[in-house]
């Protein structure tokens, strides 16, 4: 199938094309240099803006504490349903939606590529079924590994060769994409209730520290040569004053980035960038840390930008989760998974009257907007945490309107306002910085070296927007833009017009990513005793560990060359 879109005002980045009126021409789901008009679907975008199809870095939307979350919230389903019509399936959730309804809601809004970010190792058979529901996005997992016994074990003991070759292996058996940390060490502790308070803490029952455990870390996924750098959520998350620990964190891995590539991607950095002593004197540390990754360049991160919304908060960060549940006085869910990690759950709003929240969505944005680099983030809301992934195109009018961002700050509570300083910052990004923090940028930190670009060869995945920059203002027309965002006039995946108009009108299934991993040798030739451990404190046999390639929708490893 041949596809022609013309007269587009186009937004590439990745190729400095910088809202230049041009053709974009696809066949056979690739970009390519030209097909013929007379024989290629044509689109006339003439008025109208496009960019690469957007790829969200972290969002939580599918796996066991999706799931448990979807049964924890009949209240999230019965308020928001998404309508059967001719070409989709029902389904339902505002903040945790179900699988079906979470492909359309992203194409909807010209997403064409989703990344899972924290499944348990040994329930990622369930995160592959669930990705396997979720229509149109191309997709990916990353597998936790912050607290798993094996990892520690071997990093303890100056193993990092053994922990490499474990850690391919585990990459390979659960068709993984990325070294996935959270709070490390952290729900170790928590099982014996407890938790670390710095990356100098040392963890229950192992003679070892998070900060040992991230350099360990970083340093088999540079032996691994992995397509994108160890993906973090750092210790002392949601903690007055954790600025400090997240600081620390950052110069801990200084001297381990490799080959030009960042040594670490920090997660959510809205939610590690608070000063203060207790929530009463909670201030923003925005500044701070947009300063330290300003001058360094191992670093990347993502915004967690919060909306004043009822969410669902999930993580494997378990403790946090339990000081949350306490705080607010929700319903509460705490699930640990064996030698592996663990989870918690617990439904939460963001009130604009609450201080404690109008500092925080003061946070993400003064990141974002005092960061001279764009490139070095990427527009996330940690869904659900922060707030729905639907809710990115009032961040993106935030983002390029100052207007916007007065308009919900005369809003917000009345002492947060005056503590930050969002008010004062004259910055507005332009559709090209956009599209480096929703697109390019975020393929560009997971080596997704066909995604996030509109250059010959690259994925037909094309988002196109009822925008004209030669007649609309983007900060003063600040509504009419969000509501372009919302309804994407032609989002197209793989070549193939997927959504029309804001409409779903045609649906099929995208890939799922995995690093498939050429190592030199097997774990099982590394340490012959692995077997025995792994039986001793699993409740499964090794052979229903691994999951095979067939559980994957549109399988597409990604060849990783590595000796270890």
């Amino acid at each position: 199938m041949e596809l022609l879109v013309k007269n587009a005002y186009v937004y590439d980045p990745a190729n400095g094309i910088d809202g230049e009126k041009m053709n974009i021409a696809m066949r056979d789901g690739k970009i390519v240099e030209s097909v013929n008009p007379k024989k290629a679907m044509v689109i006339d975008a003439s008025g109208m803006i496009a960019m690469p199809g957007a790829v969200d870095i972290h969002a939580h939307i599918c796996g066991p504490k999706v799931n448990k979350a979807r049964l924890l919230r009949p209240e999230d389903h019965m308020k928001d349903v998404e309508v059967k019509t001719a070409v989709t399936r029902s389904g339902v959730g505002h903040s945790v939606p179900s699988t079906f309804t979470t492909g359309y809601r992203y194409a909807r809004m010209g997403y064409t590529t989703v990344m899972e970010p924290a499944t348990p190792p040994l329930e990622t058979r369930h995160t592959h079924e669930e990705l396997a529901d979720t229509p149109i996005v191309d997709k990916a997992c990353f597998p936790l590994f912050g607290s798993n016994w094996f990892v520690m074990e071997y990093l303890k003991n100056g193993e990092i060769e053994k922990c490499a070759a474990y850690v391919a292996w585990m990459l390979n058996s659960l068709k993984g994409y990325v070294i996935k940390l959270v709070n490390p060490g952290g729900n170790e502790t928590w099982a014996w209730g407890k938790n670390v308070e710095n990356i100098d803490d040392q963890i229950s029952t192992f003679d070892i520290t998070p900060r040992e455990v991230i350099r360990g870390l970083c340093e088999v996924n540079n032996l691994l040569n992995l397509p994108s750098p160890i993906h973090l959520h750092a210790n002392a998350l949601g903690v007055p004053g954790n600025y400090e620990v997240t600081l620390e964190t950052l110069k801990c891995v200084e001297d381990l980035a490799s080959n030009g590539k960042p040594a670490m991607h920090l997660v959510h950095i809205q939610f590690n960038a608070f000063g203060g002593r207790d929530w009463t004197s909670l201030s923003s540390k925005a500044a701070e840390l947009a300063d330290y990754v300003n001058k360094h360049d191992h670093i990347t991160t993502d915004m967690g930008q919060v909306i004043f919304t009822d969410t669902t908060t999930m993580t494997a960060d378990g403790p946090w989760q339990y000081v949350l549940h306490g705080i607010s006085g929700n319903k509460w869910v705490n699930h640990d998974v064996e030698m592996e990690t663990g989870s918690g759950i617990v439904p939460y709003r963001y009130k604009r009257k609450s201080y404690v929240n109008a500092v925080q969505w003061a946070i993400g944005l003064e990141f974002a907007l005092q960061l001279k680099d764009p490139w070095k983030t990427c527009l996330t809301t940690d869904h659900p945490n922060g707030g729905p992934f639907t809710e990115y195109p009032r961040i993106m009018t935030w983002l390029l309107s100052r207007k916007a961002r007065s308009a919900t700050l005369r809003r917000v509570n009345g002492r947060a306002r005056r503590r930050c300083a969002l008010e004062d910052l004259d910055r507005e990004y332009s559709l090209y910085e956009l599209a480096i923090v929703t697109r390019a940028s975020t393929a560009k930190v997971l080596g997704l070296k066909n995604k996030g670009h509109l250059g010959v060869g690259a994925d037909a995945d094309i988002a196109i927007y009822q925008i004209d920059p030669s007649k609309m203002s983007v900060s003063k027309d600040y509504k009419k833009v969000r509501k372009a965002f919302r309804r994407a006039a032609y989002t197209i995946k793989d070549g193939i017009i997927v959504v029309k108009n804001g409409e779903v009108v045609e649906s099929h299934l995208g890939r799922t990513y995995w690093v498939k991993i050429d190592a030199s040798k097997d774990i099982f030739e590394r340490e012959s005793n692995f077997r025995e451990k792994f039986e001793d404190w699993y409740s499964v046999r090794l052979e229903n560990y691994p999951i095979d390639e067939h559980y994957l929708t549109r399988s597409t490893p990604v060849a990783v060359k590595t000796e270890i």
